[in-house]
């Protein structure tokens, strides 16, 4: 006799509309022993200012530049960046197994205080309003440029995340072609667009809000959540909840919006553990190219690789590298604890 499904105890599968990707979700093995990898957890009491620290005011860069001594937010070019400005003359041969061509683009680094101890949770919602600010400058400056057809702004933060300076810092890649992360989200949602006539994101957050199973943290002009297609154990999104294509159409408000609830979920990510929560995080907007793209929805990406402590993390490997993504506890129990943490 068959039992009835439950998805609290049951292993299922999850449909992720942005990527046209399945997910693997196996409750039941949440409560399995640890026997594995642990990460170190010793935090050090950073200083405001580290005279060794390349991204600090005044500070001497690897490449002999001195930085200004500014306060707040600073942006400069990647002394090490991975792609070059350069434009090149190209004749490749078309061949099925051997494509190749070259890639243009920008690397920038922002950083988010002259503070060097401080991450987003601690900076005070103004300051992280100015890093939004500073967002959308860089977003049209460098969209405006002929050969940037997609401008990727993301954070790396934690050690176990491959970062290897803990100054508060994120990065800018912008480049001729759009990347293929964004290419697949941009097609799913232009395929939902063209069906329905309205926003994929728009509704789905509307249907969120409705069930509240999800939601983490709300305000006038944004939610935090766990996708119901999440994968890893903590993730997140922020997504507006006006339908907003790019940074250029925020308003004064908004802007203020999003720094405000970026403080309160990074903030809870630290009560989680109690630990400065390591993370990758990225925005995600319609591309430079100049084309239309009323298919396009803002939205953040929170990717924490935290699983039962902050001395375990989740690995994707094995069936992950080979069949699809997979996670133990559900977004809603995931969901369920970010949102009571203060």
């Amino acid at each position: 006799m068959k039992s009835s499904f439950n998805q609290k105890n049951h292993p299922h599968r999850r449909y992720n509309p942005l990527l046209d990707e399945w997910i693997l979700v196996s409750p039941q093995r949440a409560n399995r022993p640890w026997q594995g990898q642990t990460e170190k957890t010793s935090e050090e009491q950073l200083p405001a200012h580290d005279p060794n620290c390349y991204l600090c005011s005044g500070n001497v860069r690897v490449n002999g530049e001195k930085n200004p001594d500014y306060k707040g937010v600073f942006v400069f070019d990647n002394d090490f960046g991975s792609l070059m400005k350069d434009d090149v003359e190209f004749s490749g041969e078309t061949s099925d197994f051997f494509l190749l061509k070259p890639e243009r683009g920008i690397n920038r680094v922002i950083c988010f205080s002259e503070n060097h101890s401080l991450t987003l949770p601690d900076m005070e919602v103004n300051d992280i309003k100015t890093v939004v600010d500073v967002w959308q400058k860089q977003y049209e400056e460098l969209g405006n440029l002929d050969y940037i057809n997609n401008v990727q702004f993301f954070e790396n933060k934690g050690q176990v995340m491959g970062c290897s300076n803990p100054h508060p810092h994120g990065q800018i890649w912008a480049q001729s072609s759009i990347p293929s992360m964004v290419l697949k989200t941009q097609e799913n949602l232009k395929k939902y667009f063209e069906k329905n006539g309205t926003s994929l994101l728009e509704d789905y957050v509307k249907k969120e809000l409705e069930a509240r199973e999800r939601i983490i943290l709300e305000n006038e002009d944004f939610a935090a959540l766990v996708p119901f297609w999440a994968v890893w154990p903590y993730e997140t999104m922020v997504v507006s909840k006006r339908k907003i294509e790019n940074l250029l159409h925020f308003s004064e408000n908004e802007k203020l919006s999003l720094a405000l609830i970026l403080k309160d979920l990074t903030t809870k990510y630290d009560h989680l553990f109690n630990v400065s929560f390591p993370y990758s995080a990225g925005i995600h907007q319609s591309p430079t190219d100049g084309e239309s793209h009323p298919e396009w929805h803002f939205h953040m990406h929170f990717y924490p690789p935290l699983l039962r402590s902050a001395e375990v993390k989740k690995f994707m490997v094995g069936y992950e590298m080979l069949a699809e993504a997979q996670r133990d506890i559900t977004p809603e129990q995931s969901a369920e604890i970010l949102k009571n943490l203060p």
